[in-house]
């Protein structure tokens, strides 16, 4: 009788703590995502991939198909959409957003919020590009980019995770590596609904 009650003591205690458990385990997934997302932007070798245009005026424009902005090595790989008026364009209306060029004036520096703040330039004889990013420790990311000749756009998107694999290699660092602690914590993630009823059964069993 004793020996049952320790056991239902003991559980219980279990399932007091699984909320807390679980609080962790999203809290070190959180801190996982800031620490890779971190990594890949100081890398320099990543890419925002888009899904939203904010031109100055007028409504959101929800993008269907792939857009991109991308970092990789020394280069800038602009794949933007734009709307918005043009004070002073080529003839036929130029490349807009959609160029390759060489990366400089480039500096990024995280704020107080853990958020990464991208600047740079980009000059070509069609415009002046002025681009300033943020990306947000959970990969969320907004582009605001400021022109000579165009109205300035915004955009919405996220950091394209895949480019992790490459920024953990660069740091050492196996994608099949599994901390060791997070492998004791799977051993607690117990599914509340057949514990409960397993709890039901042995307090069925004292009366």
């Amino acid at each position: 009788m004793k020996t049952k009650k320790q056991i239902l003591m003991l559980l219980l205690a279990l399932l007091v703590g699984l909320p807390t458990l679980s609080a962790q385990s999203k809290e070190e997934k959180k801190e996982q995502k800031k620490e890779a997302v971190t990594k890949l932007i100081a890398s320099e070798n990543y890419k925002i991939d888009v899904q939203t245009a904010l031109p100055m005026r007028g409504r959101s424009v929800p993008l269907t198909s792939p857009y991109s902005l991308e970092i990789s090595n020394d280069s800038v790989i602009s794949y933007l959409p734009y709307f918005g008026r043009a004070y002073s364009i080529p003839y036929g209306g130029g490349d807009g957003l959609n160029f390759r060029a060489p990366l400089k004036e480039y500096t990024m520096k995280m704020d107080k919020k853990g958020n990464a703040v991208i600047q740079f330039i980009i000059r070509n004889p069609e415009d002046r590009y002025e681009f300033r990013a943020k990306v947000y420790p959970n990969g969320s990311a907004s582009i605001d980019v400021n022109m000579q000749n165009r109205q300035s756009i915004s955009f919405q998107g996220k950091l394209d995770m895949k480019g992790i694999q490459q920024t953990r290699r660069l740091a050492g660092i196996r994608m099949t590596q599994v901390p060791r602690h997070r492998k004791a914590n799977r051993q607690y993630r117990l599914p509340h609904r057949p514990l409960r009823k397993f709890l039901f059964g042995i307090s069925k069993g004292f009366h």
